[in-house]
């Protein structure tokens, strides 16, 4: 007999051999109904699975979050079969699920377009309505070479050849049609439902290699329930009226060209938008971080004390002199993080206990290689401004040091209006350096850092692990905001490194005048500037709040009567330090308007003949039709208020309350 535990504790006894779905319904014929899949030994599996040993299991249902990844699995094959029944001698190769959905890549002479969408989402419909069981079979190779050579499949043939001799041949069927999977799968085509829908189509090479056949591939996503199909294609339209590349050019902050492939051009609009985030990470860094530069261009041997050579080299731009001076036959790169540089500031002259916390802070240009098909905006690039720190402290100090930087994220996520936050520790990968005894030490001190962060700050905070995704230096936290329209992104890292210190030879001198290693923390909050630009370009729609805004008003006329007024109230607004620009172009008001409405401006100050007389201005805010008088004064000052930093404004109550105290 062996022994199934359940996730209440509960246990019983079953002879070996039997199927998940047996021990479901020795419990309760609704039970087995409603389950699609178990979870046994903590990995997703099929419910016909034979347990022949003792197991943990637990009976998994199409509604729990974790039946997800299967009903886009389950759709990604009944799309591979409504393929080839509508269109014959079409290949099949990979199908599998990704973020938000799956995709299917095909072969065939003429590539998918989307106005087959229709026939293949309705023939897809007709599969799952025959509710066929999906049956899992153990082929050897021979067999599988042949089933596929016979029906014309090369690819599956090349697949199954590069499967390990050690890994079973699984072959899963649904009715007549089959394919090679690795699984699971849940019971029957029909749990896959019809809240799913076909995306796009695009090309893609055979394994990502360009001398190999182009392929069709088609993108697709599937929910449990329609109306979480409908929420989420209601939130894609609404990324793509927010998409930071479209509201980039409508207000005019950047752009692309081949000359420089992911590289930005920023406009002066942009430059001023991203130097105002510069500035307010500045204000929040002074007093506490020393602020560095380290050089762009450095040798290779540096990368190879590191360890990043042999990590990271193939995302690396090399260098070589152009000169043919004998005596310099040195590789050099550009540096694609800053970490290196400051450990060497560090080491340049002898360091006491006494200094430690040492904190460096960078806003240092780095550049790393992407795939050209990976490059995204400037969400995604190869040049790019970390907002980049390296604390150097003793291990007494390392919880402290990591409660202090979350604080600090925390604070400056509020500011841009984040309130929702994720945090989570990611724990040692297989690929990593150290001691399991030093790993040991920092995911202790991390997990109790990560306890008091939930205690703290629990009410916009949610703490999570993430087993295996650590650096391969040390255990981090990983922060992670939720935009507008519900999607995540990650941006700032607190990560513990004892190894790179320990490479260069970094120490510092003990209170006992021992030489020791300091700890290093790796910390970033925006992460990439040119990306949170881009996060926030896209979480405010446009419609950036007034002090970080580009151009934070217009003075528009309606009559060149009103001219002189106008260029006297940009002076004025100048003066008092807001970014004020003036359109007294012979236009109608209404063609301003509209202009400066797609520009995204927040405010529009519209003077004529009459508010020149009287001293005042017409106020329009962007996004509303109302408009509201005031005098000019009046205006100023409220505006001059309302584009204060929020770190500022915080400064000067914080200064107000003590003053009075």
């Amino acid at each position: 007999m062996i022994n199934i535990t359940f996730p209440d504790g509960a246990s019983r006894a079953y002879e070996p051999g039997i199927s998940g779905l047996d021990i479901a319904k020795s419990i309760s014929p609704s039970l087995a109904r409603r389950t699609v899949a178990m979870v046994r030994d903590g990995a997703l599996a099929d419910l016909a699975d034979a347990i022949d040993r003792d197991a943990k299991i637990e009976f998994i249902s199409r509604d729990d979050p974790r039946a997800l990844e299967l009903i886009r699995h389950d759709a990604a094959h009944v799309m591979a079969e409504a393929v080839q029944g509508l269109f014959p001698g079409t290949q099949v190769t990979i199908g599998p699920v990704i973020e938000n959905g799956f995709y299917y890549d095909f072969f065939r002479n003429a590539p998918f377009t989307p106005e087959d969408f229709p026939a293949i989402e309705k023939r897809m419909r007709e599969i799952i309505a025959r509710d066929k069981p999906f049956t899992k079979e153990v082929w050897s190779r021979e067999q599988a070479r042949n089933w596929f050579e016979t029906h014309g499949e090369a690819f599956k043939v090349e697949l199954v050849d590069a499967i390990p001799p050690d890994q079973d041949l699984k072959i899963y069927k649904q009715g007549d049609w089959l394919d090679l999977c690795r699984g699971p799968h849940m019971t029957s085509t029909g749990k896959i439902g019809s809240a799913f829908k076909l995306m796009k189509v695009a090309g893609a090479y055979w394994r990502g290699d360009s001398n190999n056949p182009m392929l069709s591939r088609i993108y697709a996503t599937a929910f449990a329930r329609q109306e979480e199909l409908d929420a989420y294609l209601k939130q894609l339209e609404e990324a793509e009226r927010r998409d930071h590349r479209r509201l980039g050019r409508e207000m005019d902050l950047f752009h692309f060209q081949e000359e420089g492939p992911g590289t930005v051009f920023w406009h002066p609009k942009g430059w001023t938008l991203f130097q105002t985030l510069i500035a307010y990470m500045r204000r929040r860094l002074a007093g506490d971080y020393q602020e560095v530069n380290a050089p762009q261009v450095l040798d290779t041997a540096l990368w190879e004390t590191s360890g990043h050579w042999g990590w990271y080299r193939d995302n690396m731009f090399m260098v070589k002199p152009a000169g043919d001076d004998p005596d310099d036959e040195r590789t050099f790169a550009l540096k694609p993080m800053n970490c290196p540089g400051h450990v060497l500031i560090f080491k340049h002259g002898l360091r006491s206990y006494r200094e430690l916390p040492l904190r460096m802070a960078e806003f240092g240009l780095v550049h790393r290689y992407e795939p050209s098909g990976a490059i995204h905006g400037i969400m995604r690039v190869r040049a790019f401004t970390q907002d980049d720190a390296h604390i150097f402290c003793t291990e007494d100090q390392l919880a402290e040091e990591c409660m202090k930087i979350n604080d600090l994220i925390l604070s400056v996520y509020n500011d841009f209006g984040f309130d929702r936050i994720v945090v989570k520790l990611s724990t040692r990968p297989d690929k990593r350096v150290g001691t399991d005894a030093m790993w040991d030490h920092a995911e202790a001190v991390m997990r109790r850092v990560l306890d008091e962060i939930k205690a703290r700050h629990g009410n916009i905070v949610t703490t999570s692990i993430n087993p295996g995704e650590g650096a391969f230096y040390g255990p981090k936290f990983e922060y992670v905001l939720r935009d507008a329209i519900g999607r995540e992104w990650q941006c700032g890292t607190t990560q513990v490194d004892f190894n790179l210190p320990e490479r260069f030879g970094a120490f510092y001198i003990a209170p006992n005048s021992e030489k020791t290693v300091p700890v290093m923390i790796h910390r970033a909050i925006c992460g990439s500037m040119e990306r949170f630009i881009g996060i926030l370009i896209e979480h405010f729609a446009g419609h950036l709040p007034l002090w970080l805004s580009p151009v934070q008003a217009v003075v528009c006329t309606i009559t060149q009567e009103a001219d002189d007024y106008a260029r006297e109230m940009i002076a004025a607004a100048r003066k008092q330090g807001l970014r004020v620009e003036g359109d007294l172009t012979n236009e109608k008001i209404t063609y301003k308007v509209r202009e400066h409405s797609l520009a995204k401006i927040p405010v529009l100050l519209v003077v004529g003949r009459k508010e020149a007389a009287e001293r005042t201005v017409s106020i329009r805010r962007l996004g509303s039709q109302a408009q509201t008088s005031m005098s000019f004064d009046e205006a100023l000052r409220a505006l001059t208020e309302e584009a204060t930093p929020p770190d500022v404004r915080r400064e000067r109550a914080e200064g107000m309350r003590a003053a009075a105290e």
